[in-house]
This record gives structure tokens, C-alpha cells and sequence, in this order.
């Protein structure tokens, strides 16, 4: 249950609307929800900002569908990240209304169209990096903040990247996604005054090691302003940045 729904359960029960037994009721699971093989986190949303995602691999298609159904009860824009097309088909025959992004291998279930606050760029080194890229900025979207994309800009061609410097420099928080040398993060750090969040890829060539290379070029990056997320965690570079442009809009 998120601030916005728990805000009206109460003014329920202020108004006369709503019994405090019934109200009870509704919040009975709270703070989780025991499916046996999963404790479903339902505070999430009112402790981080955001409903409990799903990270899909490791989990059957039974799982994920078990746990999509009882997160959307309360939730929208419900995430199940690192999907494959069976769970998708299982979603789908569970008659959850869900919409499949393959690219980023998401399902966005209970979508809700939301009014994006403040911005956040995702910039992407390059064409191989979009499936990291588009879970952040889809991820950043679900969470209710205003995302542009920002495609093929890696430091091979720094005019690519050049084009688009001033939208970088309006962001409150830039996601920059690279692999082979991870190179790009640094660079957008020694352009703007806005926080960056690395995200390494594990693209790249034999000593790229899978992402390794980027990573710890980007933890060793000499420009201010660069955190550091683990290899291909649009996930968790999304919400931070959310985080960030969420504080901003509360500031102003």
C-alpha cells in the first residue's frame, strides 16, 4: 500500500466512510504478506517510495504470477524485472493487465500512466547498452519522474554526446550506462553539476570480464559526483536517481 492509498483508508475512517474493523482488515498483511515460498513486502512503498519489485530470475512462472497478484491488490505500475517470455505468457494467462517491454525484459503489471516530476537523463554508451538503459528509464517512469533518453553518445564519437548538453545540465540525476571501458560516466561528470549514476554493462570484448572492466573504472572515476551501481543494474540506478529528483521537487 502506498502513502496515497493509506491517506484515503484513513480519511475513510476519519469520515465516517469506513469502520476501523474494516479498516483493520485492509491493513491486516501489513507490513508482508506470507505466500509460503515468498514474503511478499507490502511497506515498501511507504518506507522507499516505491513497491517491491520482482526480480524474476531463479523464480518459476507460477511464482512470479503468485506474487504479481497479490502486489497489485494495493499497487500500480507493479515491476517485474529480468523477465522472460514464459513468465510473460503466465502473466498473460492469469488475466493480470500488464504491458511486456522485451528490450528491457520488464513487465510493468496494473499500469498506470503517471505525470513525471522534475528529470532524469538516461544516456547510453551505445546501441548494445539500451537493454540496461531502458529498464532504468522505464523503471524511473514507473516511480513517477520525467525521463529522456539519450542513445549511441559514447565516448567514441564525444560530439554525439556533446549535442546534448543541455539537457544533461537541466537533469537533476543522470543514469550513464556503459560497458567495454565504462568510460562515459566520467565524462558526463566532467561536463555537468548534476549527480551521475554509473551503471556497468557487461558488454564488451574478452577482458571487458563481463562488466568488470567498466566497473571498476567507474569506481575509480577522477570526476566528482559519480556513485556506482553493480553491473547491469538499471534497477537500482533508477530508483536512485528517483530518490534524488524526488528530493529536488520537494525542495522546490
Amino acid at each position: 500500500m502506498d502513502s496515497e492509498r493509506l491517506r484515503a483508508l484513513l480519511d475513510a475512517v476519519a469520515g465516517g466512510r469506513m469502520t476501523a474493523e474494516d479498516a483493520m482488515a485492509r491493513l491486516r498483511d501489513l507490513p508482508y504478506a506470507d505466500l509460503g515460498f515468498a514474503k511478499v513486502d507490502l511497506h515498501r512503498a511507504l518506507r522507499a517510495g516505491g513497491a517491491e519489485a520482482i526480480f524474476c530470475p531463479g523464480k518459476t512462472p507460477a511464482q512470479v504470477v503468485a506474487i504479481l497478484q497479490r502486489l497489485v491488490v494495493d499497487h500500480v505500475n507493479v515491476i517485474a524485472t529480468r523477465a522472460d517470455e514464459a513468465m510473460v505468457a503466465a502473466v498473460a494467462g492469469a488475466g493480470l493487465p500488464h504491458v511486456w517491454h522485451p528490450l528491457a525484459r520488464l513487465i510493468l503489471a496494473r499500469p498506470e500512466p503517471r505525470e513525471g516530476i522534475g528529470l532524469v537523463v538516461v544516456a547510453a554508451a551505445g546501441t548494445a547498452d539500451l537493454p540496461v538503459a531502458e529498464e532504468a528509464a522505464l523503471v524511473a517512469e514507473a516511480l513517477g519522474n520525467r525521463v529522456e533518453r539519450v542513445t549511441d553518445c559514447g565516448v567514441a564519437g564525444l560530439h554525439r554526446l556533446l549535442a546534448h548538453r543541455e539537457l544533461l545540465a537541466e537533469a537533476n540525476a543522470i543514469v550513464a550506462v556503459a560497458g567495454m571501458e565504462g568510460a562515459l560516466p566520467s565524462v558526463i561528470g566532467g561536463l555537468v553539476d548534476r549527480p551521475v549514476i554509473a551503471v556497468p554493462t557487461s558488454v564488451g570484448y574478452g577482458t571487458s570480464l563481463n562488466g568488470l572492466a567498466a566497473l571498476l573504472a567507474m569506481l575509480n572515476s577522477c570526476a566528482p559526483g559519480v556513485s556506482v551501481v553493480n553491473v547491469d543494474n538499471g534497477y537500482g540506478a533508477a530508483h536512485q536517481a528517483s530518490q534524488i529528483n524526488h528530493l529536488v521537487a520537494k525542495i522546490r
